[in-house]
């Protein structure tokens, strides 16, 4: 075991949540260890961050680089290229963090800002190659870039099924549904679609043919095959291994979706240990709500430290 230095506040965890509440906590004058894993982040795929203001379209590597030049320039926060494997209780109150290489550090308070990892559908031919450019998980984030096509959402629930003309016509004038077969209320969902203009097709998807993910035909596995240039598939989330391992040794509480339940303050059912960011929310992700919830996880870890 090498151990680090000790530290204030260790942030597990290098996107906007993680950086933004690093740069908080570092003008609080809080000694700061960002630990984030060197492998692909959740949003490499992604063209530009949209929304942000003052970054709009920069892409993800180009925020994480200039938000590192602009810690650089206090010279309190460190970056630690490893992924944090686990987090324990320190005898003397803290955490010992055990990181990926070996070394471990000590710190007072814990953030985790690890986002979420998505699990892509198996067996779907095409999808990783469209994954973030012609097929999203979020119109608010590239909605813009995929306007005046041809859309199709991918839902197994009749209510958001329903929605698909409706919901999204800021976007396309032509949105159908596919749904797998045997989906509940199939047929009412059908109707109200069709009396909106669009559609529900039953469906299992086997292959996505693109040209270099640019989609244009959706094939079903009974051969059908659907001219559609976007589709909004939002698949399904799980907690990255660390967030898993430490529900069941820290007892760290997860809501009945899977994710991590907070307070007001940010602060998860273990004293000390934060989250903030992708983990701890469904329907609120995304680079701004995540910036903000790291906003405010620094403001309160700085209020307990001081109080």
């Amino acid at each position: 075991m090498n151990p680090l230095a000790q530290y204030d506040t260790l942030i597990v965890g290098g996107g906007p949540a993680g950086l933004t509440a690093a740069l908080a906590l570092t003008r609080y004058r809080h000694r700061t260890l960002v630990a984030e894993s060197p492998d692909r982040p959740r949003n490499h795929a992604s063209g530009g961050v949209h929304g942000m203001i003052g970054l709009e379209g920069a892409t993800p590597a180009e925020v994480r680089a200039r938000a590192w030049a602009e810690l650089a320039a206090y010279g309190l926060a460190e970056r630690h290229d490893a992924a944090a494997e686990d987090v324990t209780r320190a005898e003397n109150g803290g955490f010992h963090v055990a990181l990926g290489d070996g070394t471990t550090a000590w710190a007072r308070t814990v953030l985790l800002a690890t986002g979420v990892t998505d699990v892509h559908p198996a067996g779907v031919e095409g999808f990783a190659e469209c994954w973030g450019r012609t097929v999203i998980h979020c119109p608010f984030c590239v909605g813009w870039e995929n306007a005046d096509r041809t859309w199709a959402l991918v839902a197994d629930d009749p209510d958001y099924a329903a929605t698909a003309a409706r919901a999204f016509s800021a976007w396309s004038a032509d949105v159908i549904t596919i749904a797998p077969p045997g989906m509940d209320r199939a047929a009412e969902t059908r109707r109200a679609l069709q009396a909106d203009g669009s559609d529900l097709v039953e469906g299992e998807i086997v292959r996505l043919h693109h040209r270099e993910g640019e989609l244009h035909t959706v094939e079903l596995a009974d051969g059908t095959l659907l001219a559609r240039q976007t589709l909004l598939w939002s698949p399904r989330q799980r907690q990255v291994p660390l967030v898993d391992r430490l529900s069941t040794t820290l007892g760290l509480a997860l809501d009945e979706d899977g994710f991590v339940t907070v307070g007001p303050d940010r602060q998860t059912s273990v004293p000390g240990l934060y989250a903030a960011g992708d983990l701890t929310t469904q329907w609120e992700q995304g680079a701004v709500s995540a910036a903000g919830a790291g906003a405010a996880a620094a403001d309160a870890i700085h209020f307990a430290h001081h109080h």
